[in-house]
């Protein structure tokens, strides 16, 4: 039967109440079918579901500054009180950061605007290491918490370069791509168990190397290995990836080798380590994923 009118069908001339609520389709044949159409119930179910998202990821955001901000104050009180070291202290919040961030997307609705809200974190906390930065207001407990030397200079570099990558993946890759997840992993992870492992015990240096160690670069595979799988099998519980492990085991092994290879050269004075290590495990994993979910 092929359809020859579509019209709205009223059920009385005088109604206004079901203006959109049935159209009728007559064919060839001179049969009709009348089917619903319920235009306005369905934008004010539309509406509902737009405005419950956007009440989730509001509440998510700010849920997720709450917990960055008691981080970093928790490990600076920690360090004030001299129960952790300086440095220890540093380099636990550099890992902790990336994966209770990365840990924290599950929170956001399925809308498409969903990691906009994500990214309002990151892109608040690069506001806030350029005004301290810049030294335009006085953060004591930040810079001590996040740089080396107590420069406030060193907050426009390693965590900044930190806070743009996590803000790089939250828009590009989000949570459906495994890109993001383990380029995070290999730099938070990764490259900051390296430095608390090769700190502690790395006496044998790496020949082309001297300011790495051979315990440093085997830590640092090790650990993002294994937290890159722990946050891709993760993301799989909530349904955002699907993967035949067995292959994603060996593709994740080797965007840790190169990683880790990476950030063992010798070119940190020429380029941080917090830009080098995601940009390699992005592109290798790019290489070996694809740009997709599975």
């Amino acid at each position: 039967m092929i359809p020859l009118l579509l019209k709205h069908h009223f059920s009385s001339p005088n109604s206004s109440s079901n203006l959109f609520s049935n159209r009728t389709v007559f064919y060839r044949d001179s049969t009709s079918l009348v089917l619903p159409l319920n235009k306005p119930q369905f934008h004010r179910r539309n509406s509902r579901v737009c405005h419950m998202a956007a009440l989730q990821d509001g509440v998510a955001t700010v849920a997720v500054m709450a917990g960055a901000y008691t981080l970093v104050y928790t490990f600076d009180k920690l360090t004030q009180r001299q129960i952790i070291e300086q440095k220890l202290s540093r380099k636990i919040v550099h890992i902790l950061s990336g994966v209770l961030f990365m840990s924290s997307w599950p929170l956001f609705s399925s809308s498409a605007e969903a990691r906009y809200y994500a990214a309002i974190v990151p892109l608040l906390n690069c506001a806030r290491l350029v005004i301290y930065g810049t030294r335009l207001f006085k953060d004591e407990a930040l810079i001590k918490s996040v740089t080396r030397e107590g420069n406030p200079e060193e907050l426009l570099r390693g965590p900044l370069y930190y806070v743009i990558v996590l803000l790089f993946s939250v828009l590009v890759f989000w949570r459906d791509s495994p890109v993001g997840l383990v380029a995070l992993a290999m730099m938070s992870g990764g490259d900051g168990f390296a430095d608390i492992i090769g700190r502690m015990y790395g006496s044998t240096k790496l020949p082309y190397n001297r300011n790495k160690s051979w315990i440093g670069s085997i830590s640092m595979f090790v650990s993002g290995f294994l937290l890159s799988i722990g946050i891709l099998y993760y993301f799989s519980i909530f349904g955002y990836l699907h993967f035949a492990w067995d292959e994603a085991i060996v593709k994740v092994a080797l965007v840790s080798f190169v990683a880790t290879l990476v950030e063992s050269l010798p070119i940190t004075e020429v380029l941080d380590d917090n830009i080098s290590v995601p940009i390699a495990s992005m592109c290798t994993a790019l290489l070996v994923f694809g740009s997709g979910s599975s």
